[in-house]
């Protein structure tokens, strides 16, 4: 993402809690620092891309006596939709600016600048950022602080309950005598099409687990998307359903390819398996 706004015109400064993350972004143009407050003090835009909401929150808390003040904050980080709006309320009493601004794309969204990139808040501060997400991908604004969460958990939902349902139709062909391989062919182009179905389909038949997506992060979004719905009090059961399989292979295979629920099916399903070939995993 940093090369694609470098390659853009962005002059970019970087900070990483893992220095080394940042300073091997300097062949490429950007400028690392090794203190947090250098990294936000002359800026106009500051984005965060952090693991979890905690550490987001963790990061404004530092960052926020250096802001300049109406300095946005877009935090493009997957979190939960409460978490979001608690930023927006902190960074807005601190005189600054705040969007919501997950991504879906995967790293090769974020290597191509065709990532969906899903924001929340404000029409003006959205026209401020426009610029900069046009450099990434595709930019949508859903809805006012907190709704860029909520449509990446609608992104996510979908996203973990596919890969459950392509993984039931595999194990399906496979154990009825049909080619799953051939199966999943038949069935391109027709209503069943997905980008799950054509990426993680193929990585199923292959047995190739190592990480794009991570069980873990899968996860953690799954109990993000459940805590979103309770707090829109709806029930959400094919997702309670896709949470626990997840969770069945959490501390076997927590940094595998999210498309391991296949492996998690196949451990309901003793004797049958998708493919000959042997796991790929991390």
């Amino acid at each position: 993402m940093v090369r694609r706004l470098l390659a853009a015109g962005f002059p970019v400064t970087v900070w990483n809690r893992t220095a080394g993350k940042a300073d091997a972004l300097r062949a490429f143009g950007a400028t690392p620092v090794a203190n947090l407050a250098d990294a936000v003090a002359s800026a106009d835009i500051v984005i965060s891309m952090l693991e979890a909401g905690p550490v987001v929150g963790l990061v404004i808390e530092a960052a926020l006596p250096a802001l300049r003040p109406g300095a946005l904050w877009v935090d493009m980080s997957s979190t939960r939709q409460s978490e979001a709006l608690s930023f927006h309320v902190r960074l807005t009493a601190g005189g600054c600016r705040f969007i919501d601004a997950p991504v879906s794309g995967g790293v090769g969204g974020a290597q191509a600048g065709t990532l969906a990139i899903m924001a929340g808040g404000g029409a003006e501060d959205y026209a401020r950022a426009e610029p900069v997400f046009a450099a990434m991908g595709r930019s949508t604004l859903v809805g006012p602080a907190g709704s860029g969460q909520v449509a990446k958990l609608c992104n996510q939902l979908i996203v973990g309950a596919t890969l459950n349902i392509v993984a039931e139709a595999l194990l399906l062909a496979q154990a009825a005598g049909a080619d799953p391989a051939a199966v999943r062919t038949a069935i391109r182009g027709g209503f069943a099409e997905s980008r799950i179905l054509e990426v993680h389909g193929q990585r199923m038949l292959e047995r190739n687990f190592m990480p794009g997506g991570q069980v873990k992060t899968q996860i953690k979004d799954q109990h993000n998307i459940l805590a979103a719905a309770a707090d829109a009090g709806v029930e959400l059961p094919v997702t309670n359903l896709v949470t626990q399989r997840y969770e069945a292979i959490e501390d076997m295979f927590p940094h595998a390819d999210h498309s391991a629920a296949l492996l998690a099916l196949e451990q309901l399903n003793t004797g049958h398996r998708v493919g000959a070939g042997p796991d790929q995993l991390p």
